[in-house]
């Protein structure tokens, strides 16, 4: 395949500049091919929205939204862009992405660079992808986590016109002080809110936008059980399990293993796997669970679905493996 001959030249470079220079490519080739339909397979319904296969796109590798149309090239069922923040931020300092090939995986502490909502919705309106497109929400890294509530709504309410749904992140590793939000209190104000506000954009908008919540993998039966009892108390429209990890169990002793930041790839998959599995059990079918967190291959996808999944979502098994990955998941949740 043409990723196999690309791949050696890309990973010679520093992960980030490899990383802009096939965001580049995509935009360019968005642009340049006509659009493909997805990989095909039996749809399946999700947060009263039809999928055309149950493989996704993960938060993180298009922020800003400029690859669209060359991400949707590669036959996925739906595209997750974000995480964007109400106003632009550079993010933590360079180097902050770290390839462990050894076990394909990946620690980043990017830290929420992007360059804001406006500037994303700008983005979407510019593409021509019709697909299903989810955008995920955080808080600015200078907002008091006291006052992140008021960021997340900001959010929700710039990007609601152009999104199939929004996913509220609350779970990554790299903003200060931001996993703390899924506690229980915390979580239950935010979800209040969050609530409220998709109410009254619905009215103004004319159409329901699902809101998807995303968790950590670093949690314990306990907070589980809470974050579950939250979702269904709040009617929350589905759950993505998970973000990275800041365990380094798997990746003892590897080079760049201590650098700070969420591991995700293959390493993330057990725990990503076991929340999932734990989470599906206190929800009992009532809210749909989208998998991610150690996706690299067919049976990867096929054992999330196992696990109580509905959708799976890919990132970093995508940098490893390329565009086949796509190809090979849907093949293997086609059910």
């Amino acid at each position: 395949m043409l990723y196999d001959l690309a791949r050696p030249l890309l990973f010679s470079l520093d992960p980030e500049t490899a990383h802009e220079s096939t965001l580049a490519v995509l935009h360019t080739a968005g642009r340049l091919l006509p659009a493909r339909q997805p990989c095909p397979a039996p749809p399946v319904e999700v947060m009263g929205l039809a999928f055309p296969n149950r493989i996704g796109l993960a938060a993180g590798l298009d922020k800003n939204g400029i690859a669209i149309d060359g991400l949707a090239l590669m036959g996925f069922g739906f595209l997750e862009i974000g995480t964007v923040t109400p106003r632009p931020q550079p993010g933590n300092p360079r180097p902050r992405l770290f390839r462990l090939p050894e076990v394909h995986g990946i620690i980043n502490r990017m830290g929420f660079n992007n360059g804001g909502a406006d500037a994303l919705v700008a983005n979407v309106r510019a593409a021509k992808y019709k697909g299903i497109l989810g955008i995920n929400i955080g808080k600015n890294f200078d907002t008091p986590i006291e006052q992140a509530v008021d960021d997340y709504l900001i959010a929700f309410s710039r990007v609601y016109s152009v999104a199939s749904y929004v996913a509220v992140n609350i779970s990554s590793p790299n903003t200060q002080n931001l996993r703390q939000l899924q506690g229980a209190s915390e979580l239950d104000a935010l979800l209040m809110r969050l609530k409220e506000s998709q109410h009254q954009l619905a009215e103004l908008h004319g159409r329901y936008v699902p809101l998807a919540l995303k968790i950590a993998p670093d949690l314990d039966a306990a907070a589980i059980s809470d974050i579950a009892a939250a979702l269904r108390r709040h009617r929350v429209d589905a759950v993505i399990a998970t973000n990275t990890t800041l365990s380094r169990e798997h990746v003892v002793g590897l080079p760049h293993a201590q650098q700070e930041g969420g591991l995700s790839g293959a390493p993330l998959m057990e725990a990503s796997t076991s929340v999932l599995r734990q989470l599906s059990q206190a929800l009992a079918g009532e809210i749909p669970i989208i998998a991610s967190g150690g996706v690299l291959d067919g049976a990867a996808a096929r054992a999330k679905l196992d696990a109580g999944a509905s959708l799976v979502q890919v990132f970093t098994g995508l940098i490893y493996r390329g565009p086949g990955i796509v190809r090979e998941c849907v093949r293997a949740t086609a059910v």
